[in-house]
């Protein structure tokens, strides 16, 4: 199974886009981010002619998550749990069946959770501690996950670069949410419960970059940064066959900001 996340940066902008990459890279699992939609609104019909079982949190205007599936899913979880009071739509998780070529052999089902981690900028607005709150309420909900032994990933944009590695000049980021101590922290903390990163678990060169701004020249210069991150639990990584960066896509016509992330695992 090919699993990939991607924020797209708006479906009505970006939806000849999000099709012709879903076209190219065939992922069995896309969850996507920044959909900029409330759900009726969501060209749904696009993505089940490719052959897509859709779900979404929509939101309109900004945020807003979906999980395509070639397999049907079940169990869709819409926001994140701590906070009945948080209206913001920033992730979804739902239980992705095997193949169908797989269900009577030792296949298991996969969980998924879809997030678009809250960017905490500017410091010293209200935004940050909102950032570090929803981390502490996503680090609860992936303690309970990790209980049940699942294959479960966890991926998404985090707006969390991890090390200093991870951009091409941290000095850039340093007075950033995305590069504070305490969002590194946070980040470490998940990683700490028993995921393995997916990206860095195969490639640690420097240049892995998932996001470059719209401003300076930053594709053109590769002044980019690694925010775009795919998280296993232990059954998951058991089956762990390869993780890989489409960074051609951020050179197509009308591209996001974002590039997709992916992992295969053996179904």
């Amino acid at each position: 199974m090919k699993i990939a996340t991607w924020n797209i940066n708006g479906v009505k902008a970006r939806l000849d886009t999000t099709l012709a990459w879903l076209r190219e890279a065939t992922p069995d699992v896309a969850c996507l981010q920044e959909i900029k939609s409330v759900d009726e609104g969501f060209p749904r019909e696009a993505f089940e002619e490719l052959g897509y079982h859709v779900e979404t949190h929509g939101q309109k205007g900004f945020n807003g998550v979906a999980i395509l599936s070639r397999t049907p899913v079940s169990e869709v979880l819409r926001g994140l749990p701590g906070d009945n009071s948080d209206e913001q739509a920033r992730y979804i998780e739902a239980r992705i069946e095997p193949p169908n070529e797989t269900r009577d052999g030792d296949a298991r089902p996969l969980r998924v959770g879809c997030l678009y981690l809250p960017n905490g900028n500017p410091l010293g607005t209200e935004k940050f501690p909102y950032k570090l709150a929803w981390m502490q309420r996503l680090i609860a909900h992936a303690r309970a996950r990790l209980a049940d032994e699942e294959r479960f990933l966890l991926l998404g944009d985090y707006n969390v670069i991890p090390q200093p590695v991870d951009a091409r000049n941290p000095q850039n980021w340093v007075d950033d949410a995305l590069f504070q101590p305490e969002s590194r922290s946070a980040f470490r903390a998940l990683l700490g419960l028993g995921f393995t990163e997916a990206v860095r678990s195969v490639n640690t060169d420097k240049d892995v970059y998932t996001f470059w701004d719209y401003q300076a020249g930053a594709w053109q210069k590769n002044n980019g940064i690694r925010i775009d991150h795919v998280l296993m639990s232990p059954e998951a990584t058991d089956g762990f066959e390869g993780a890989g960066i489409d960074v051609h896509v951020r050179a197509w016509e009308k591209p996001s900001d974002h590039v997709p992330v992916w992992v295969r695992l053996a179904a």
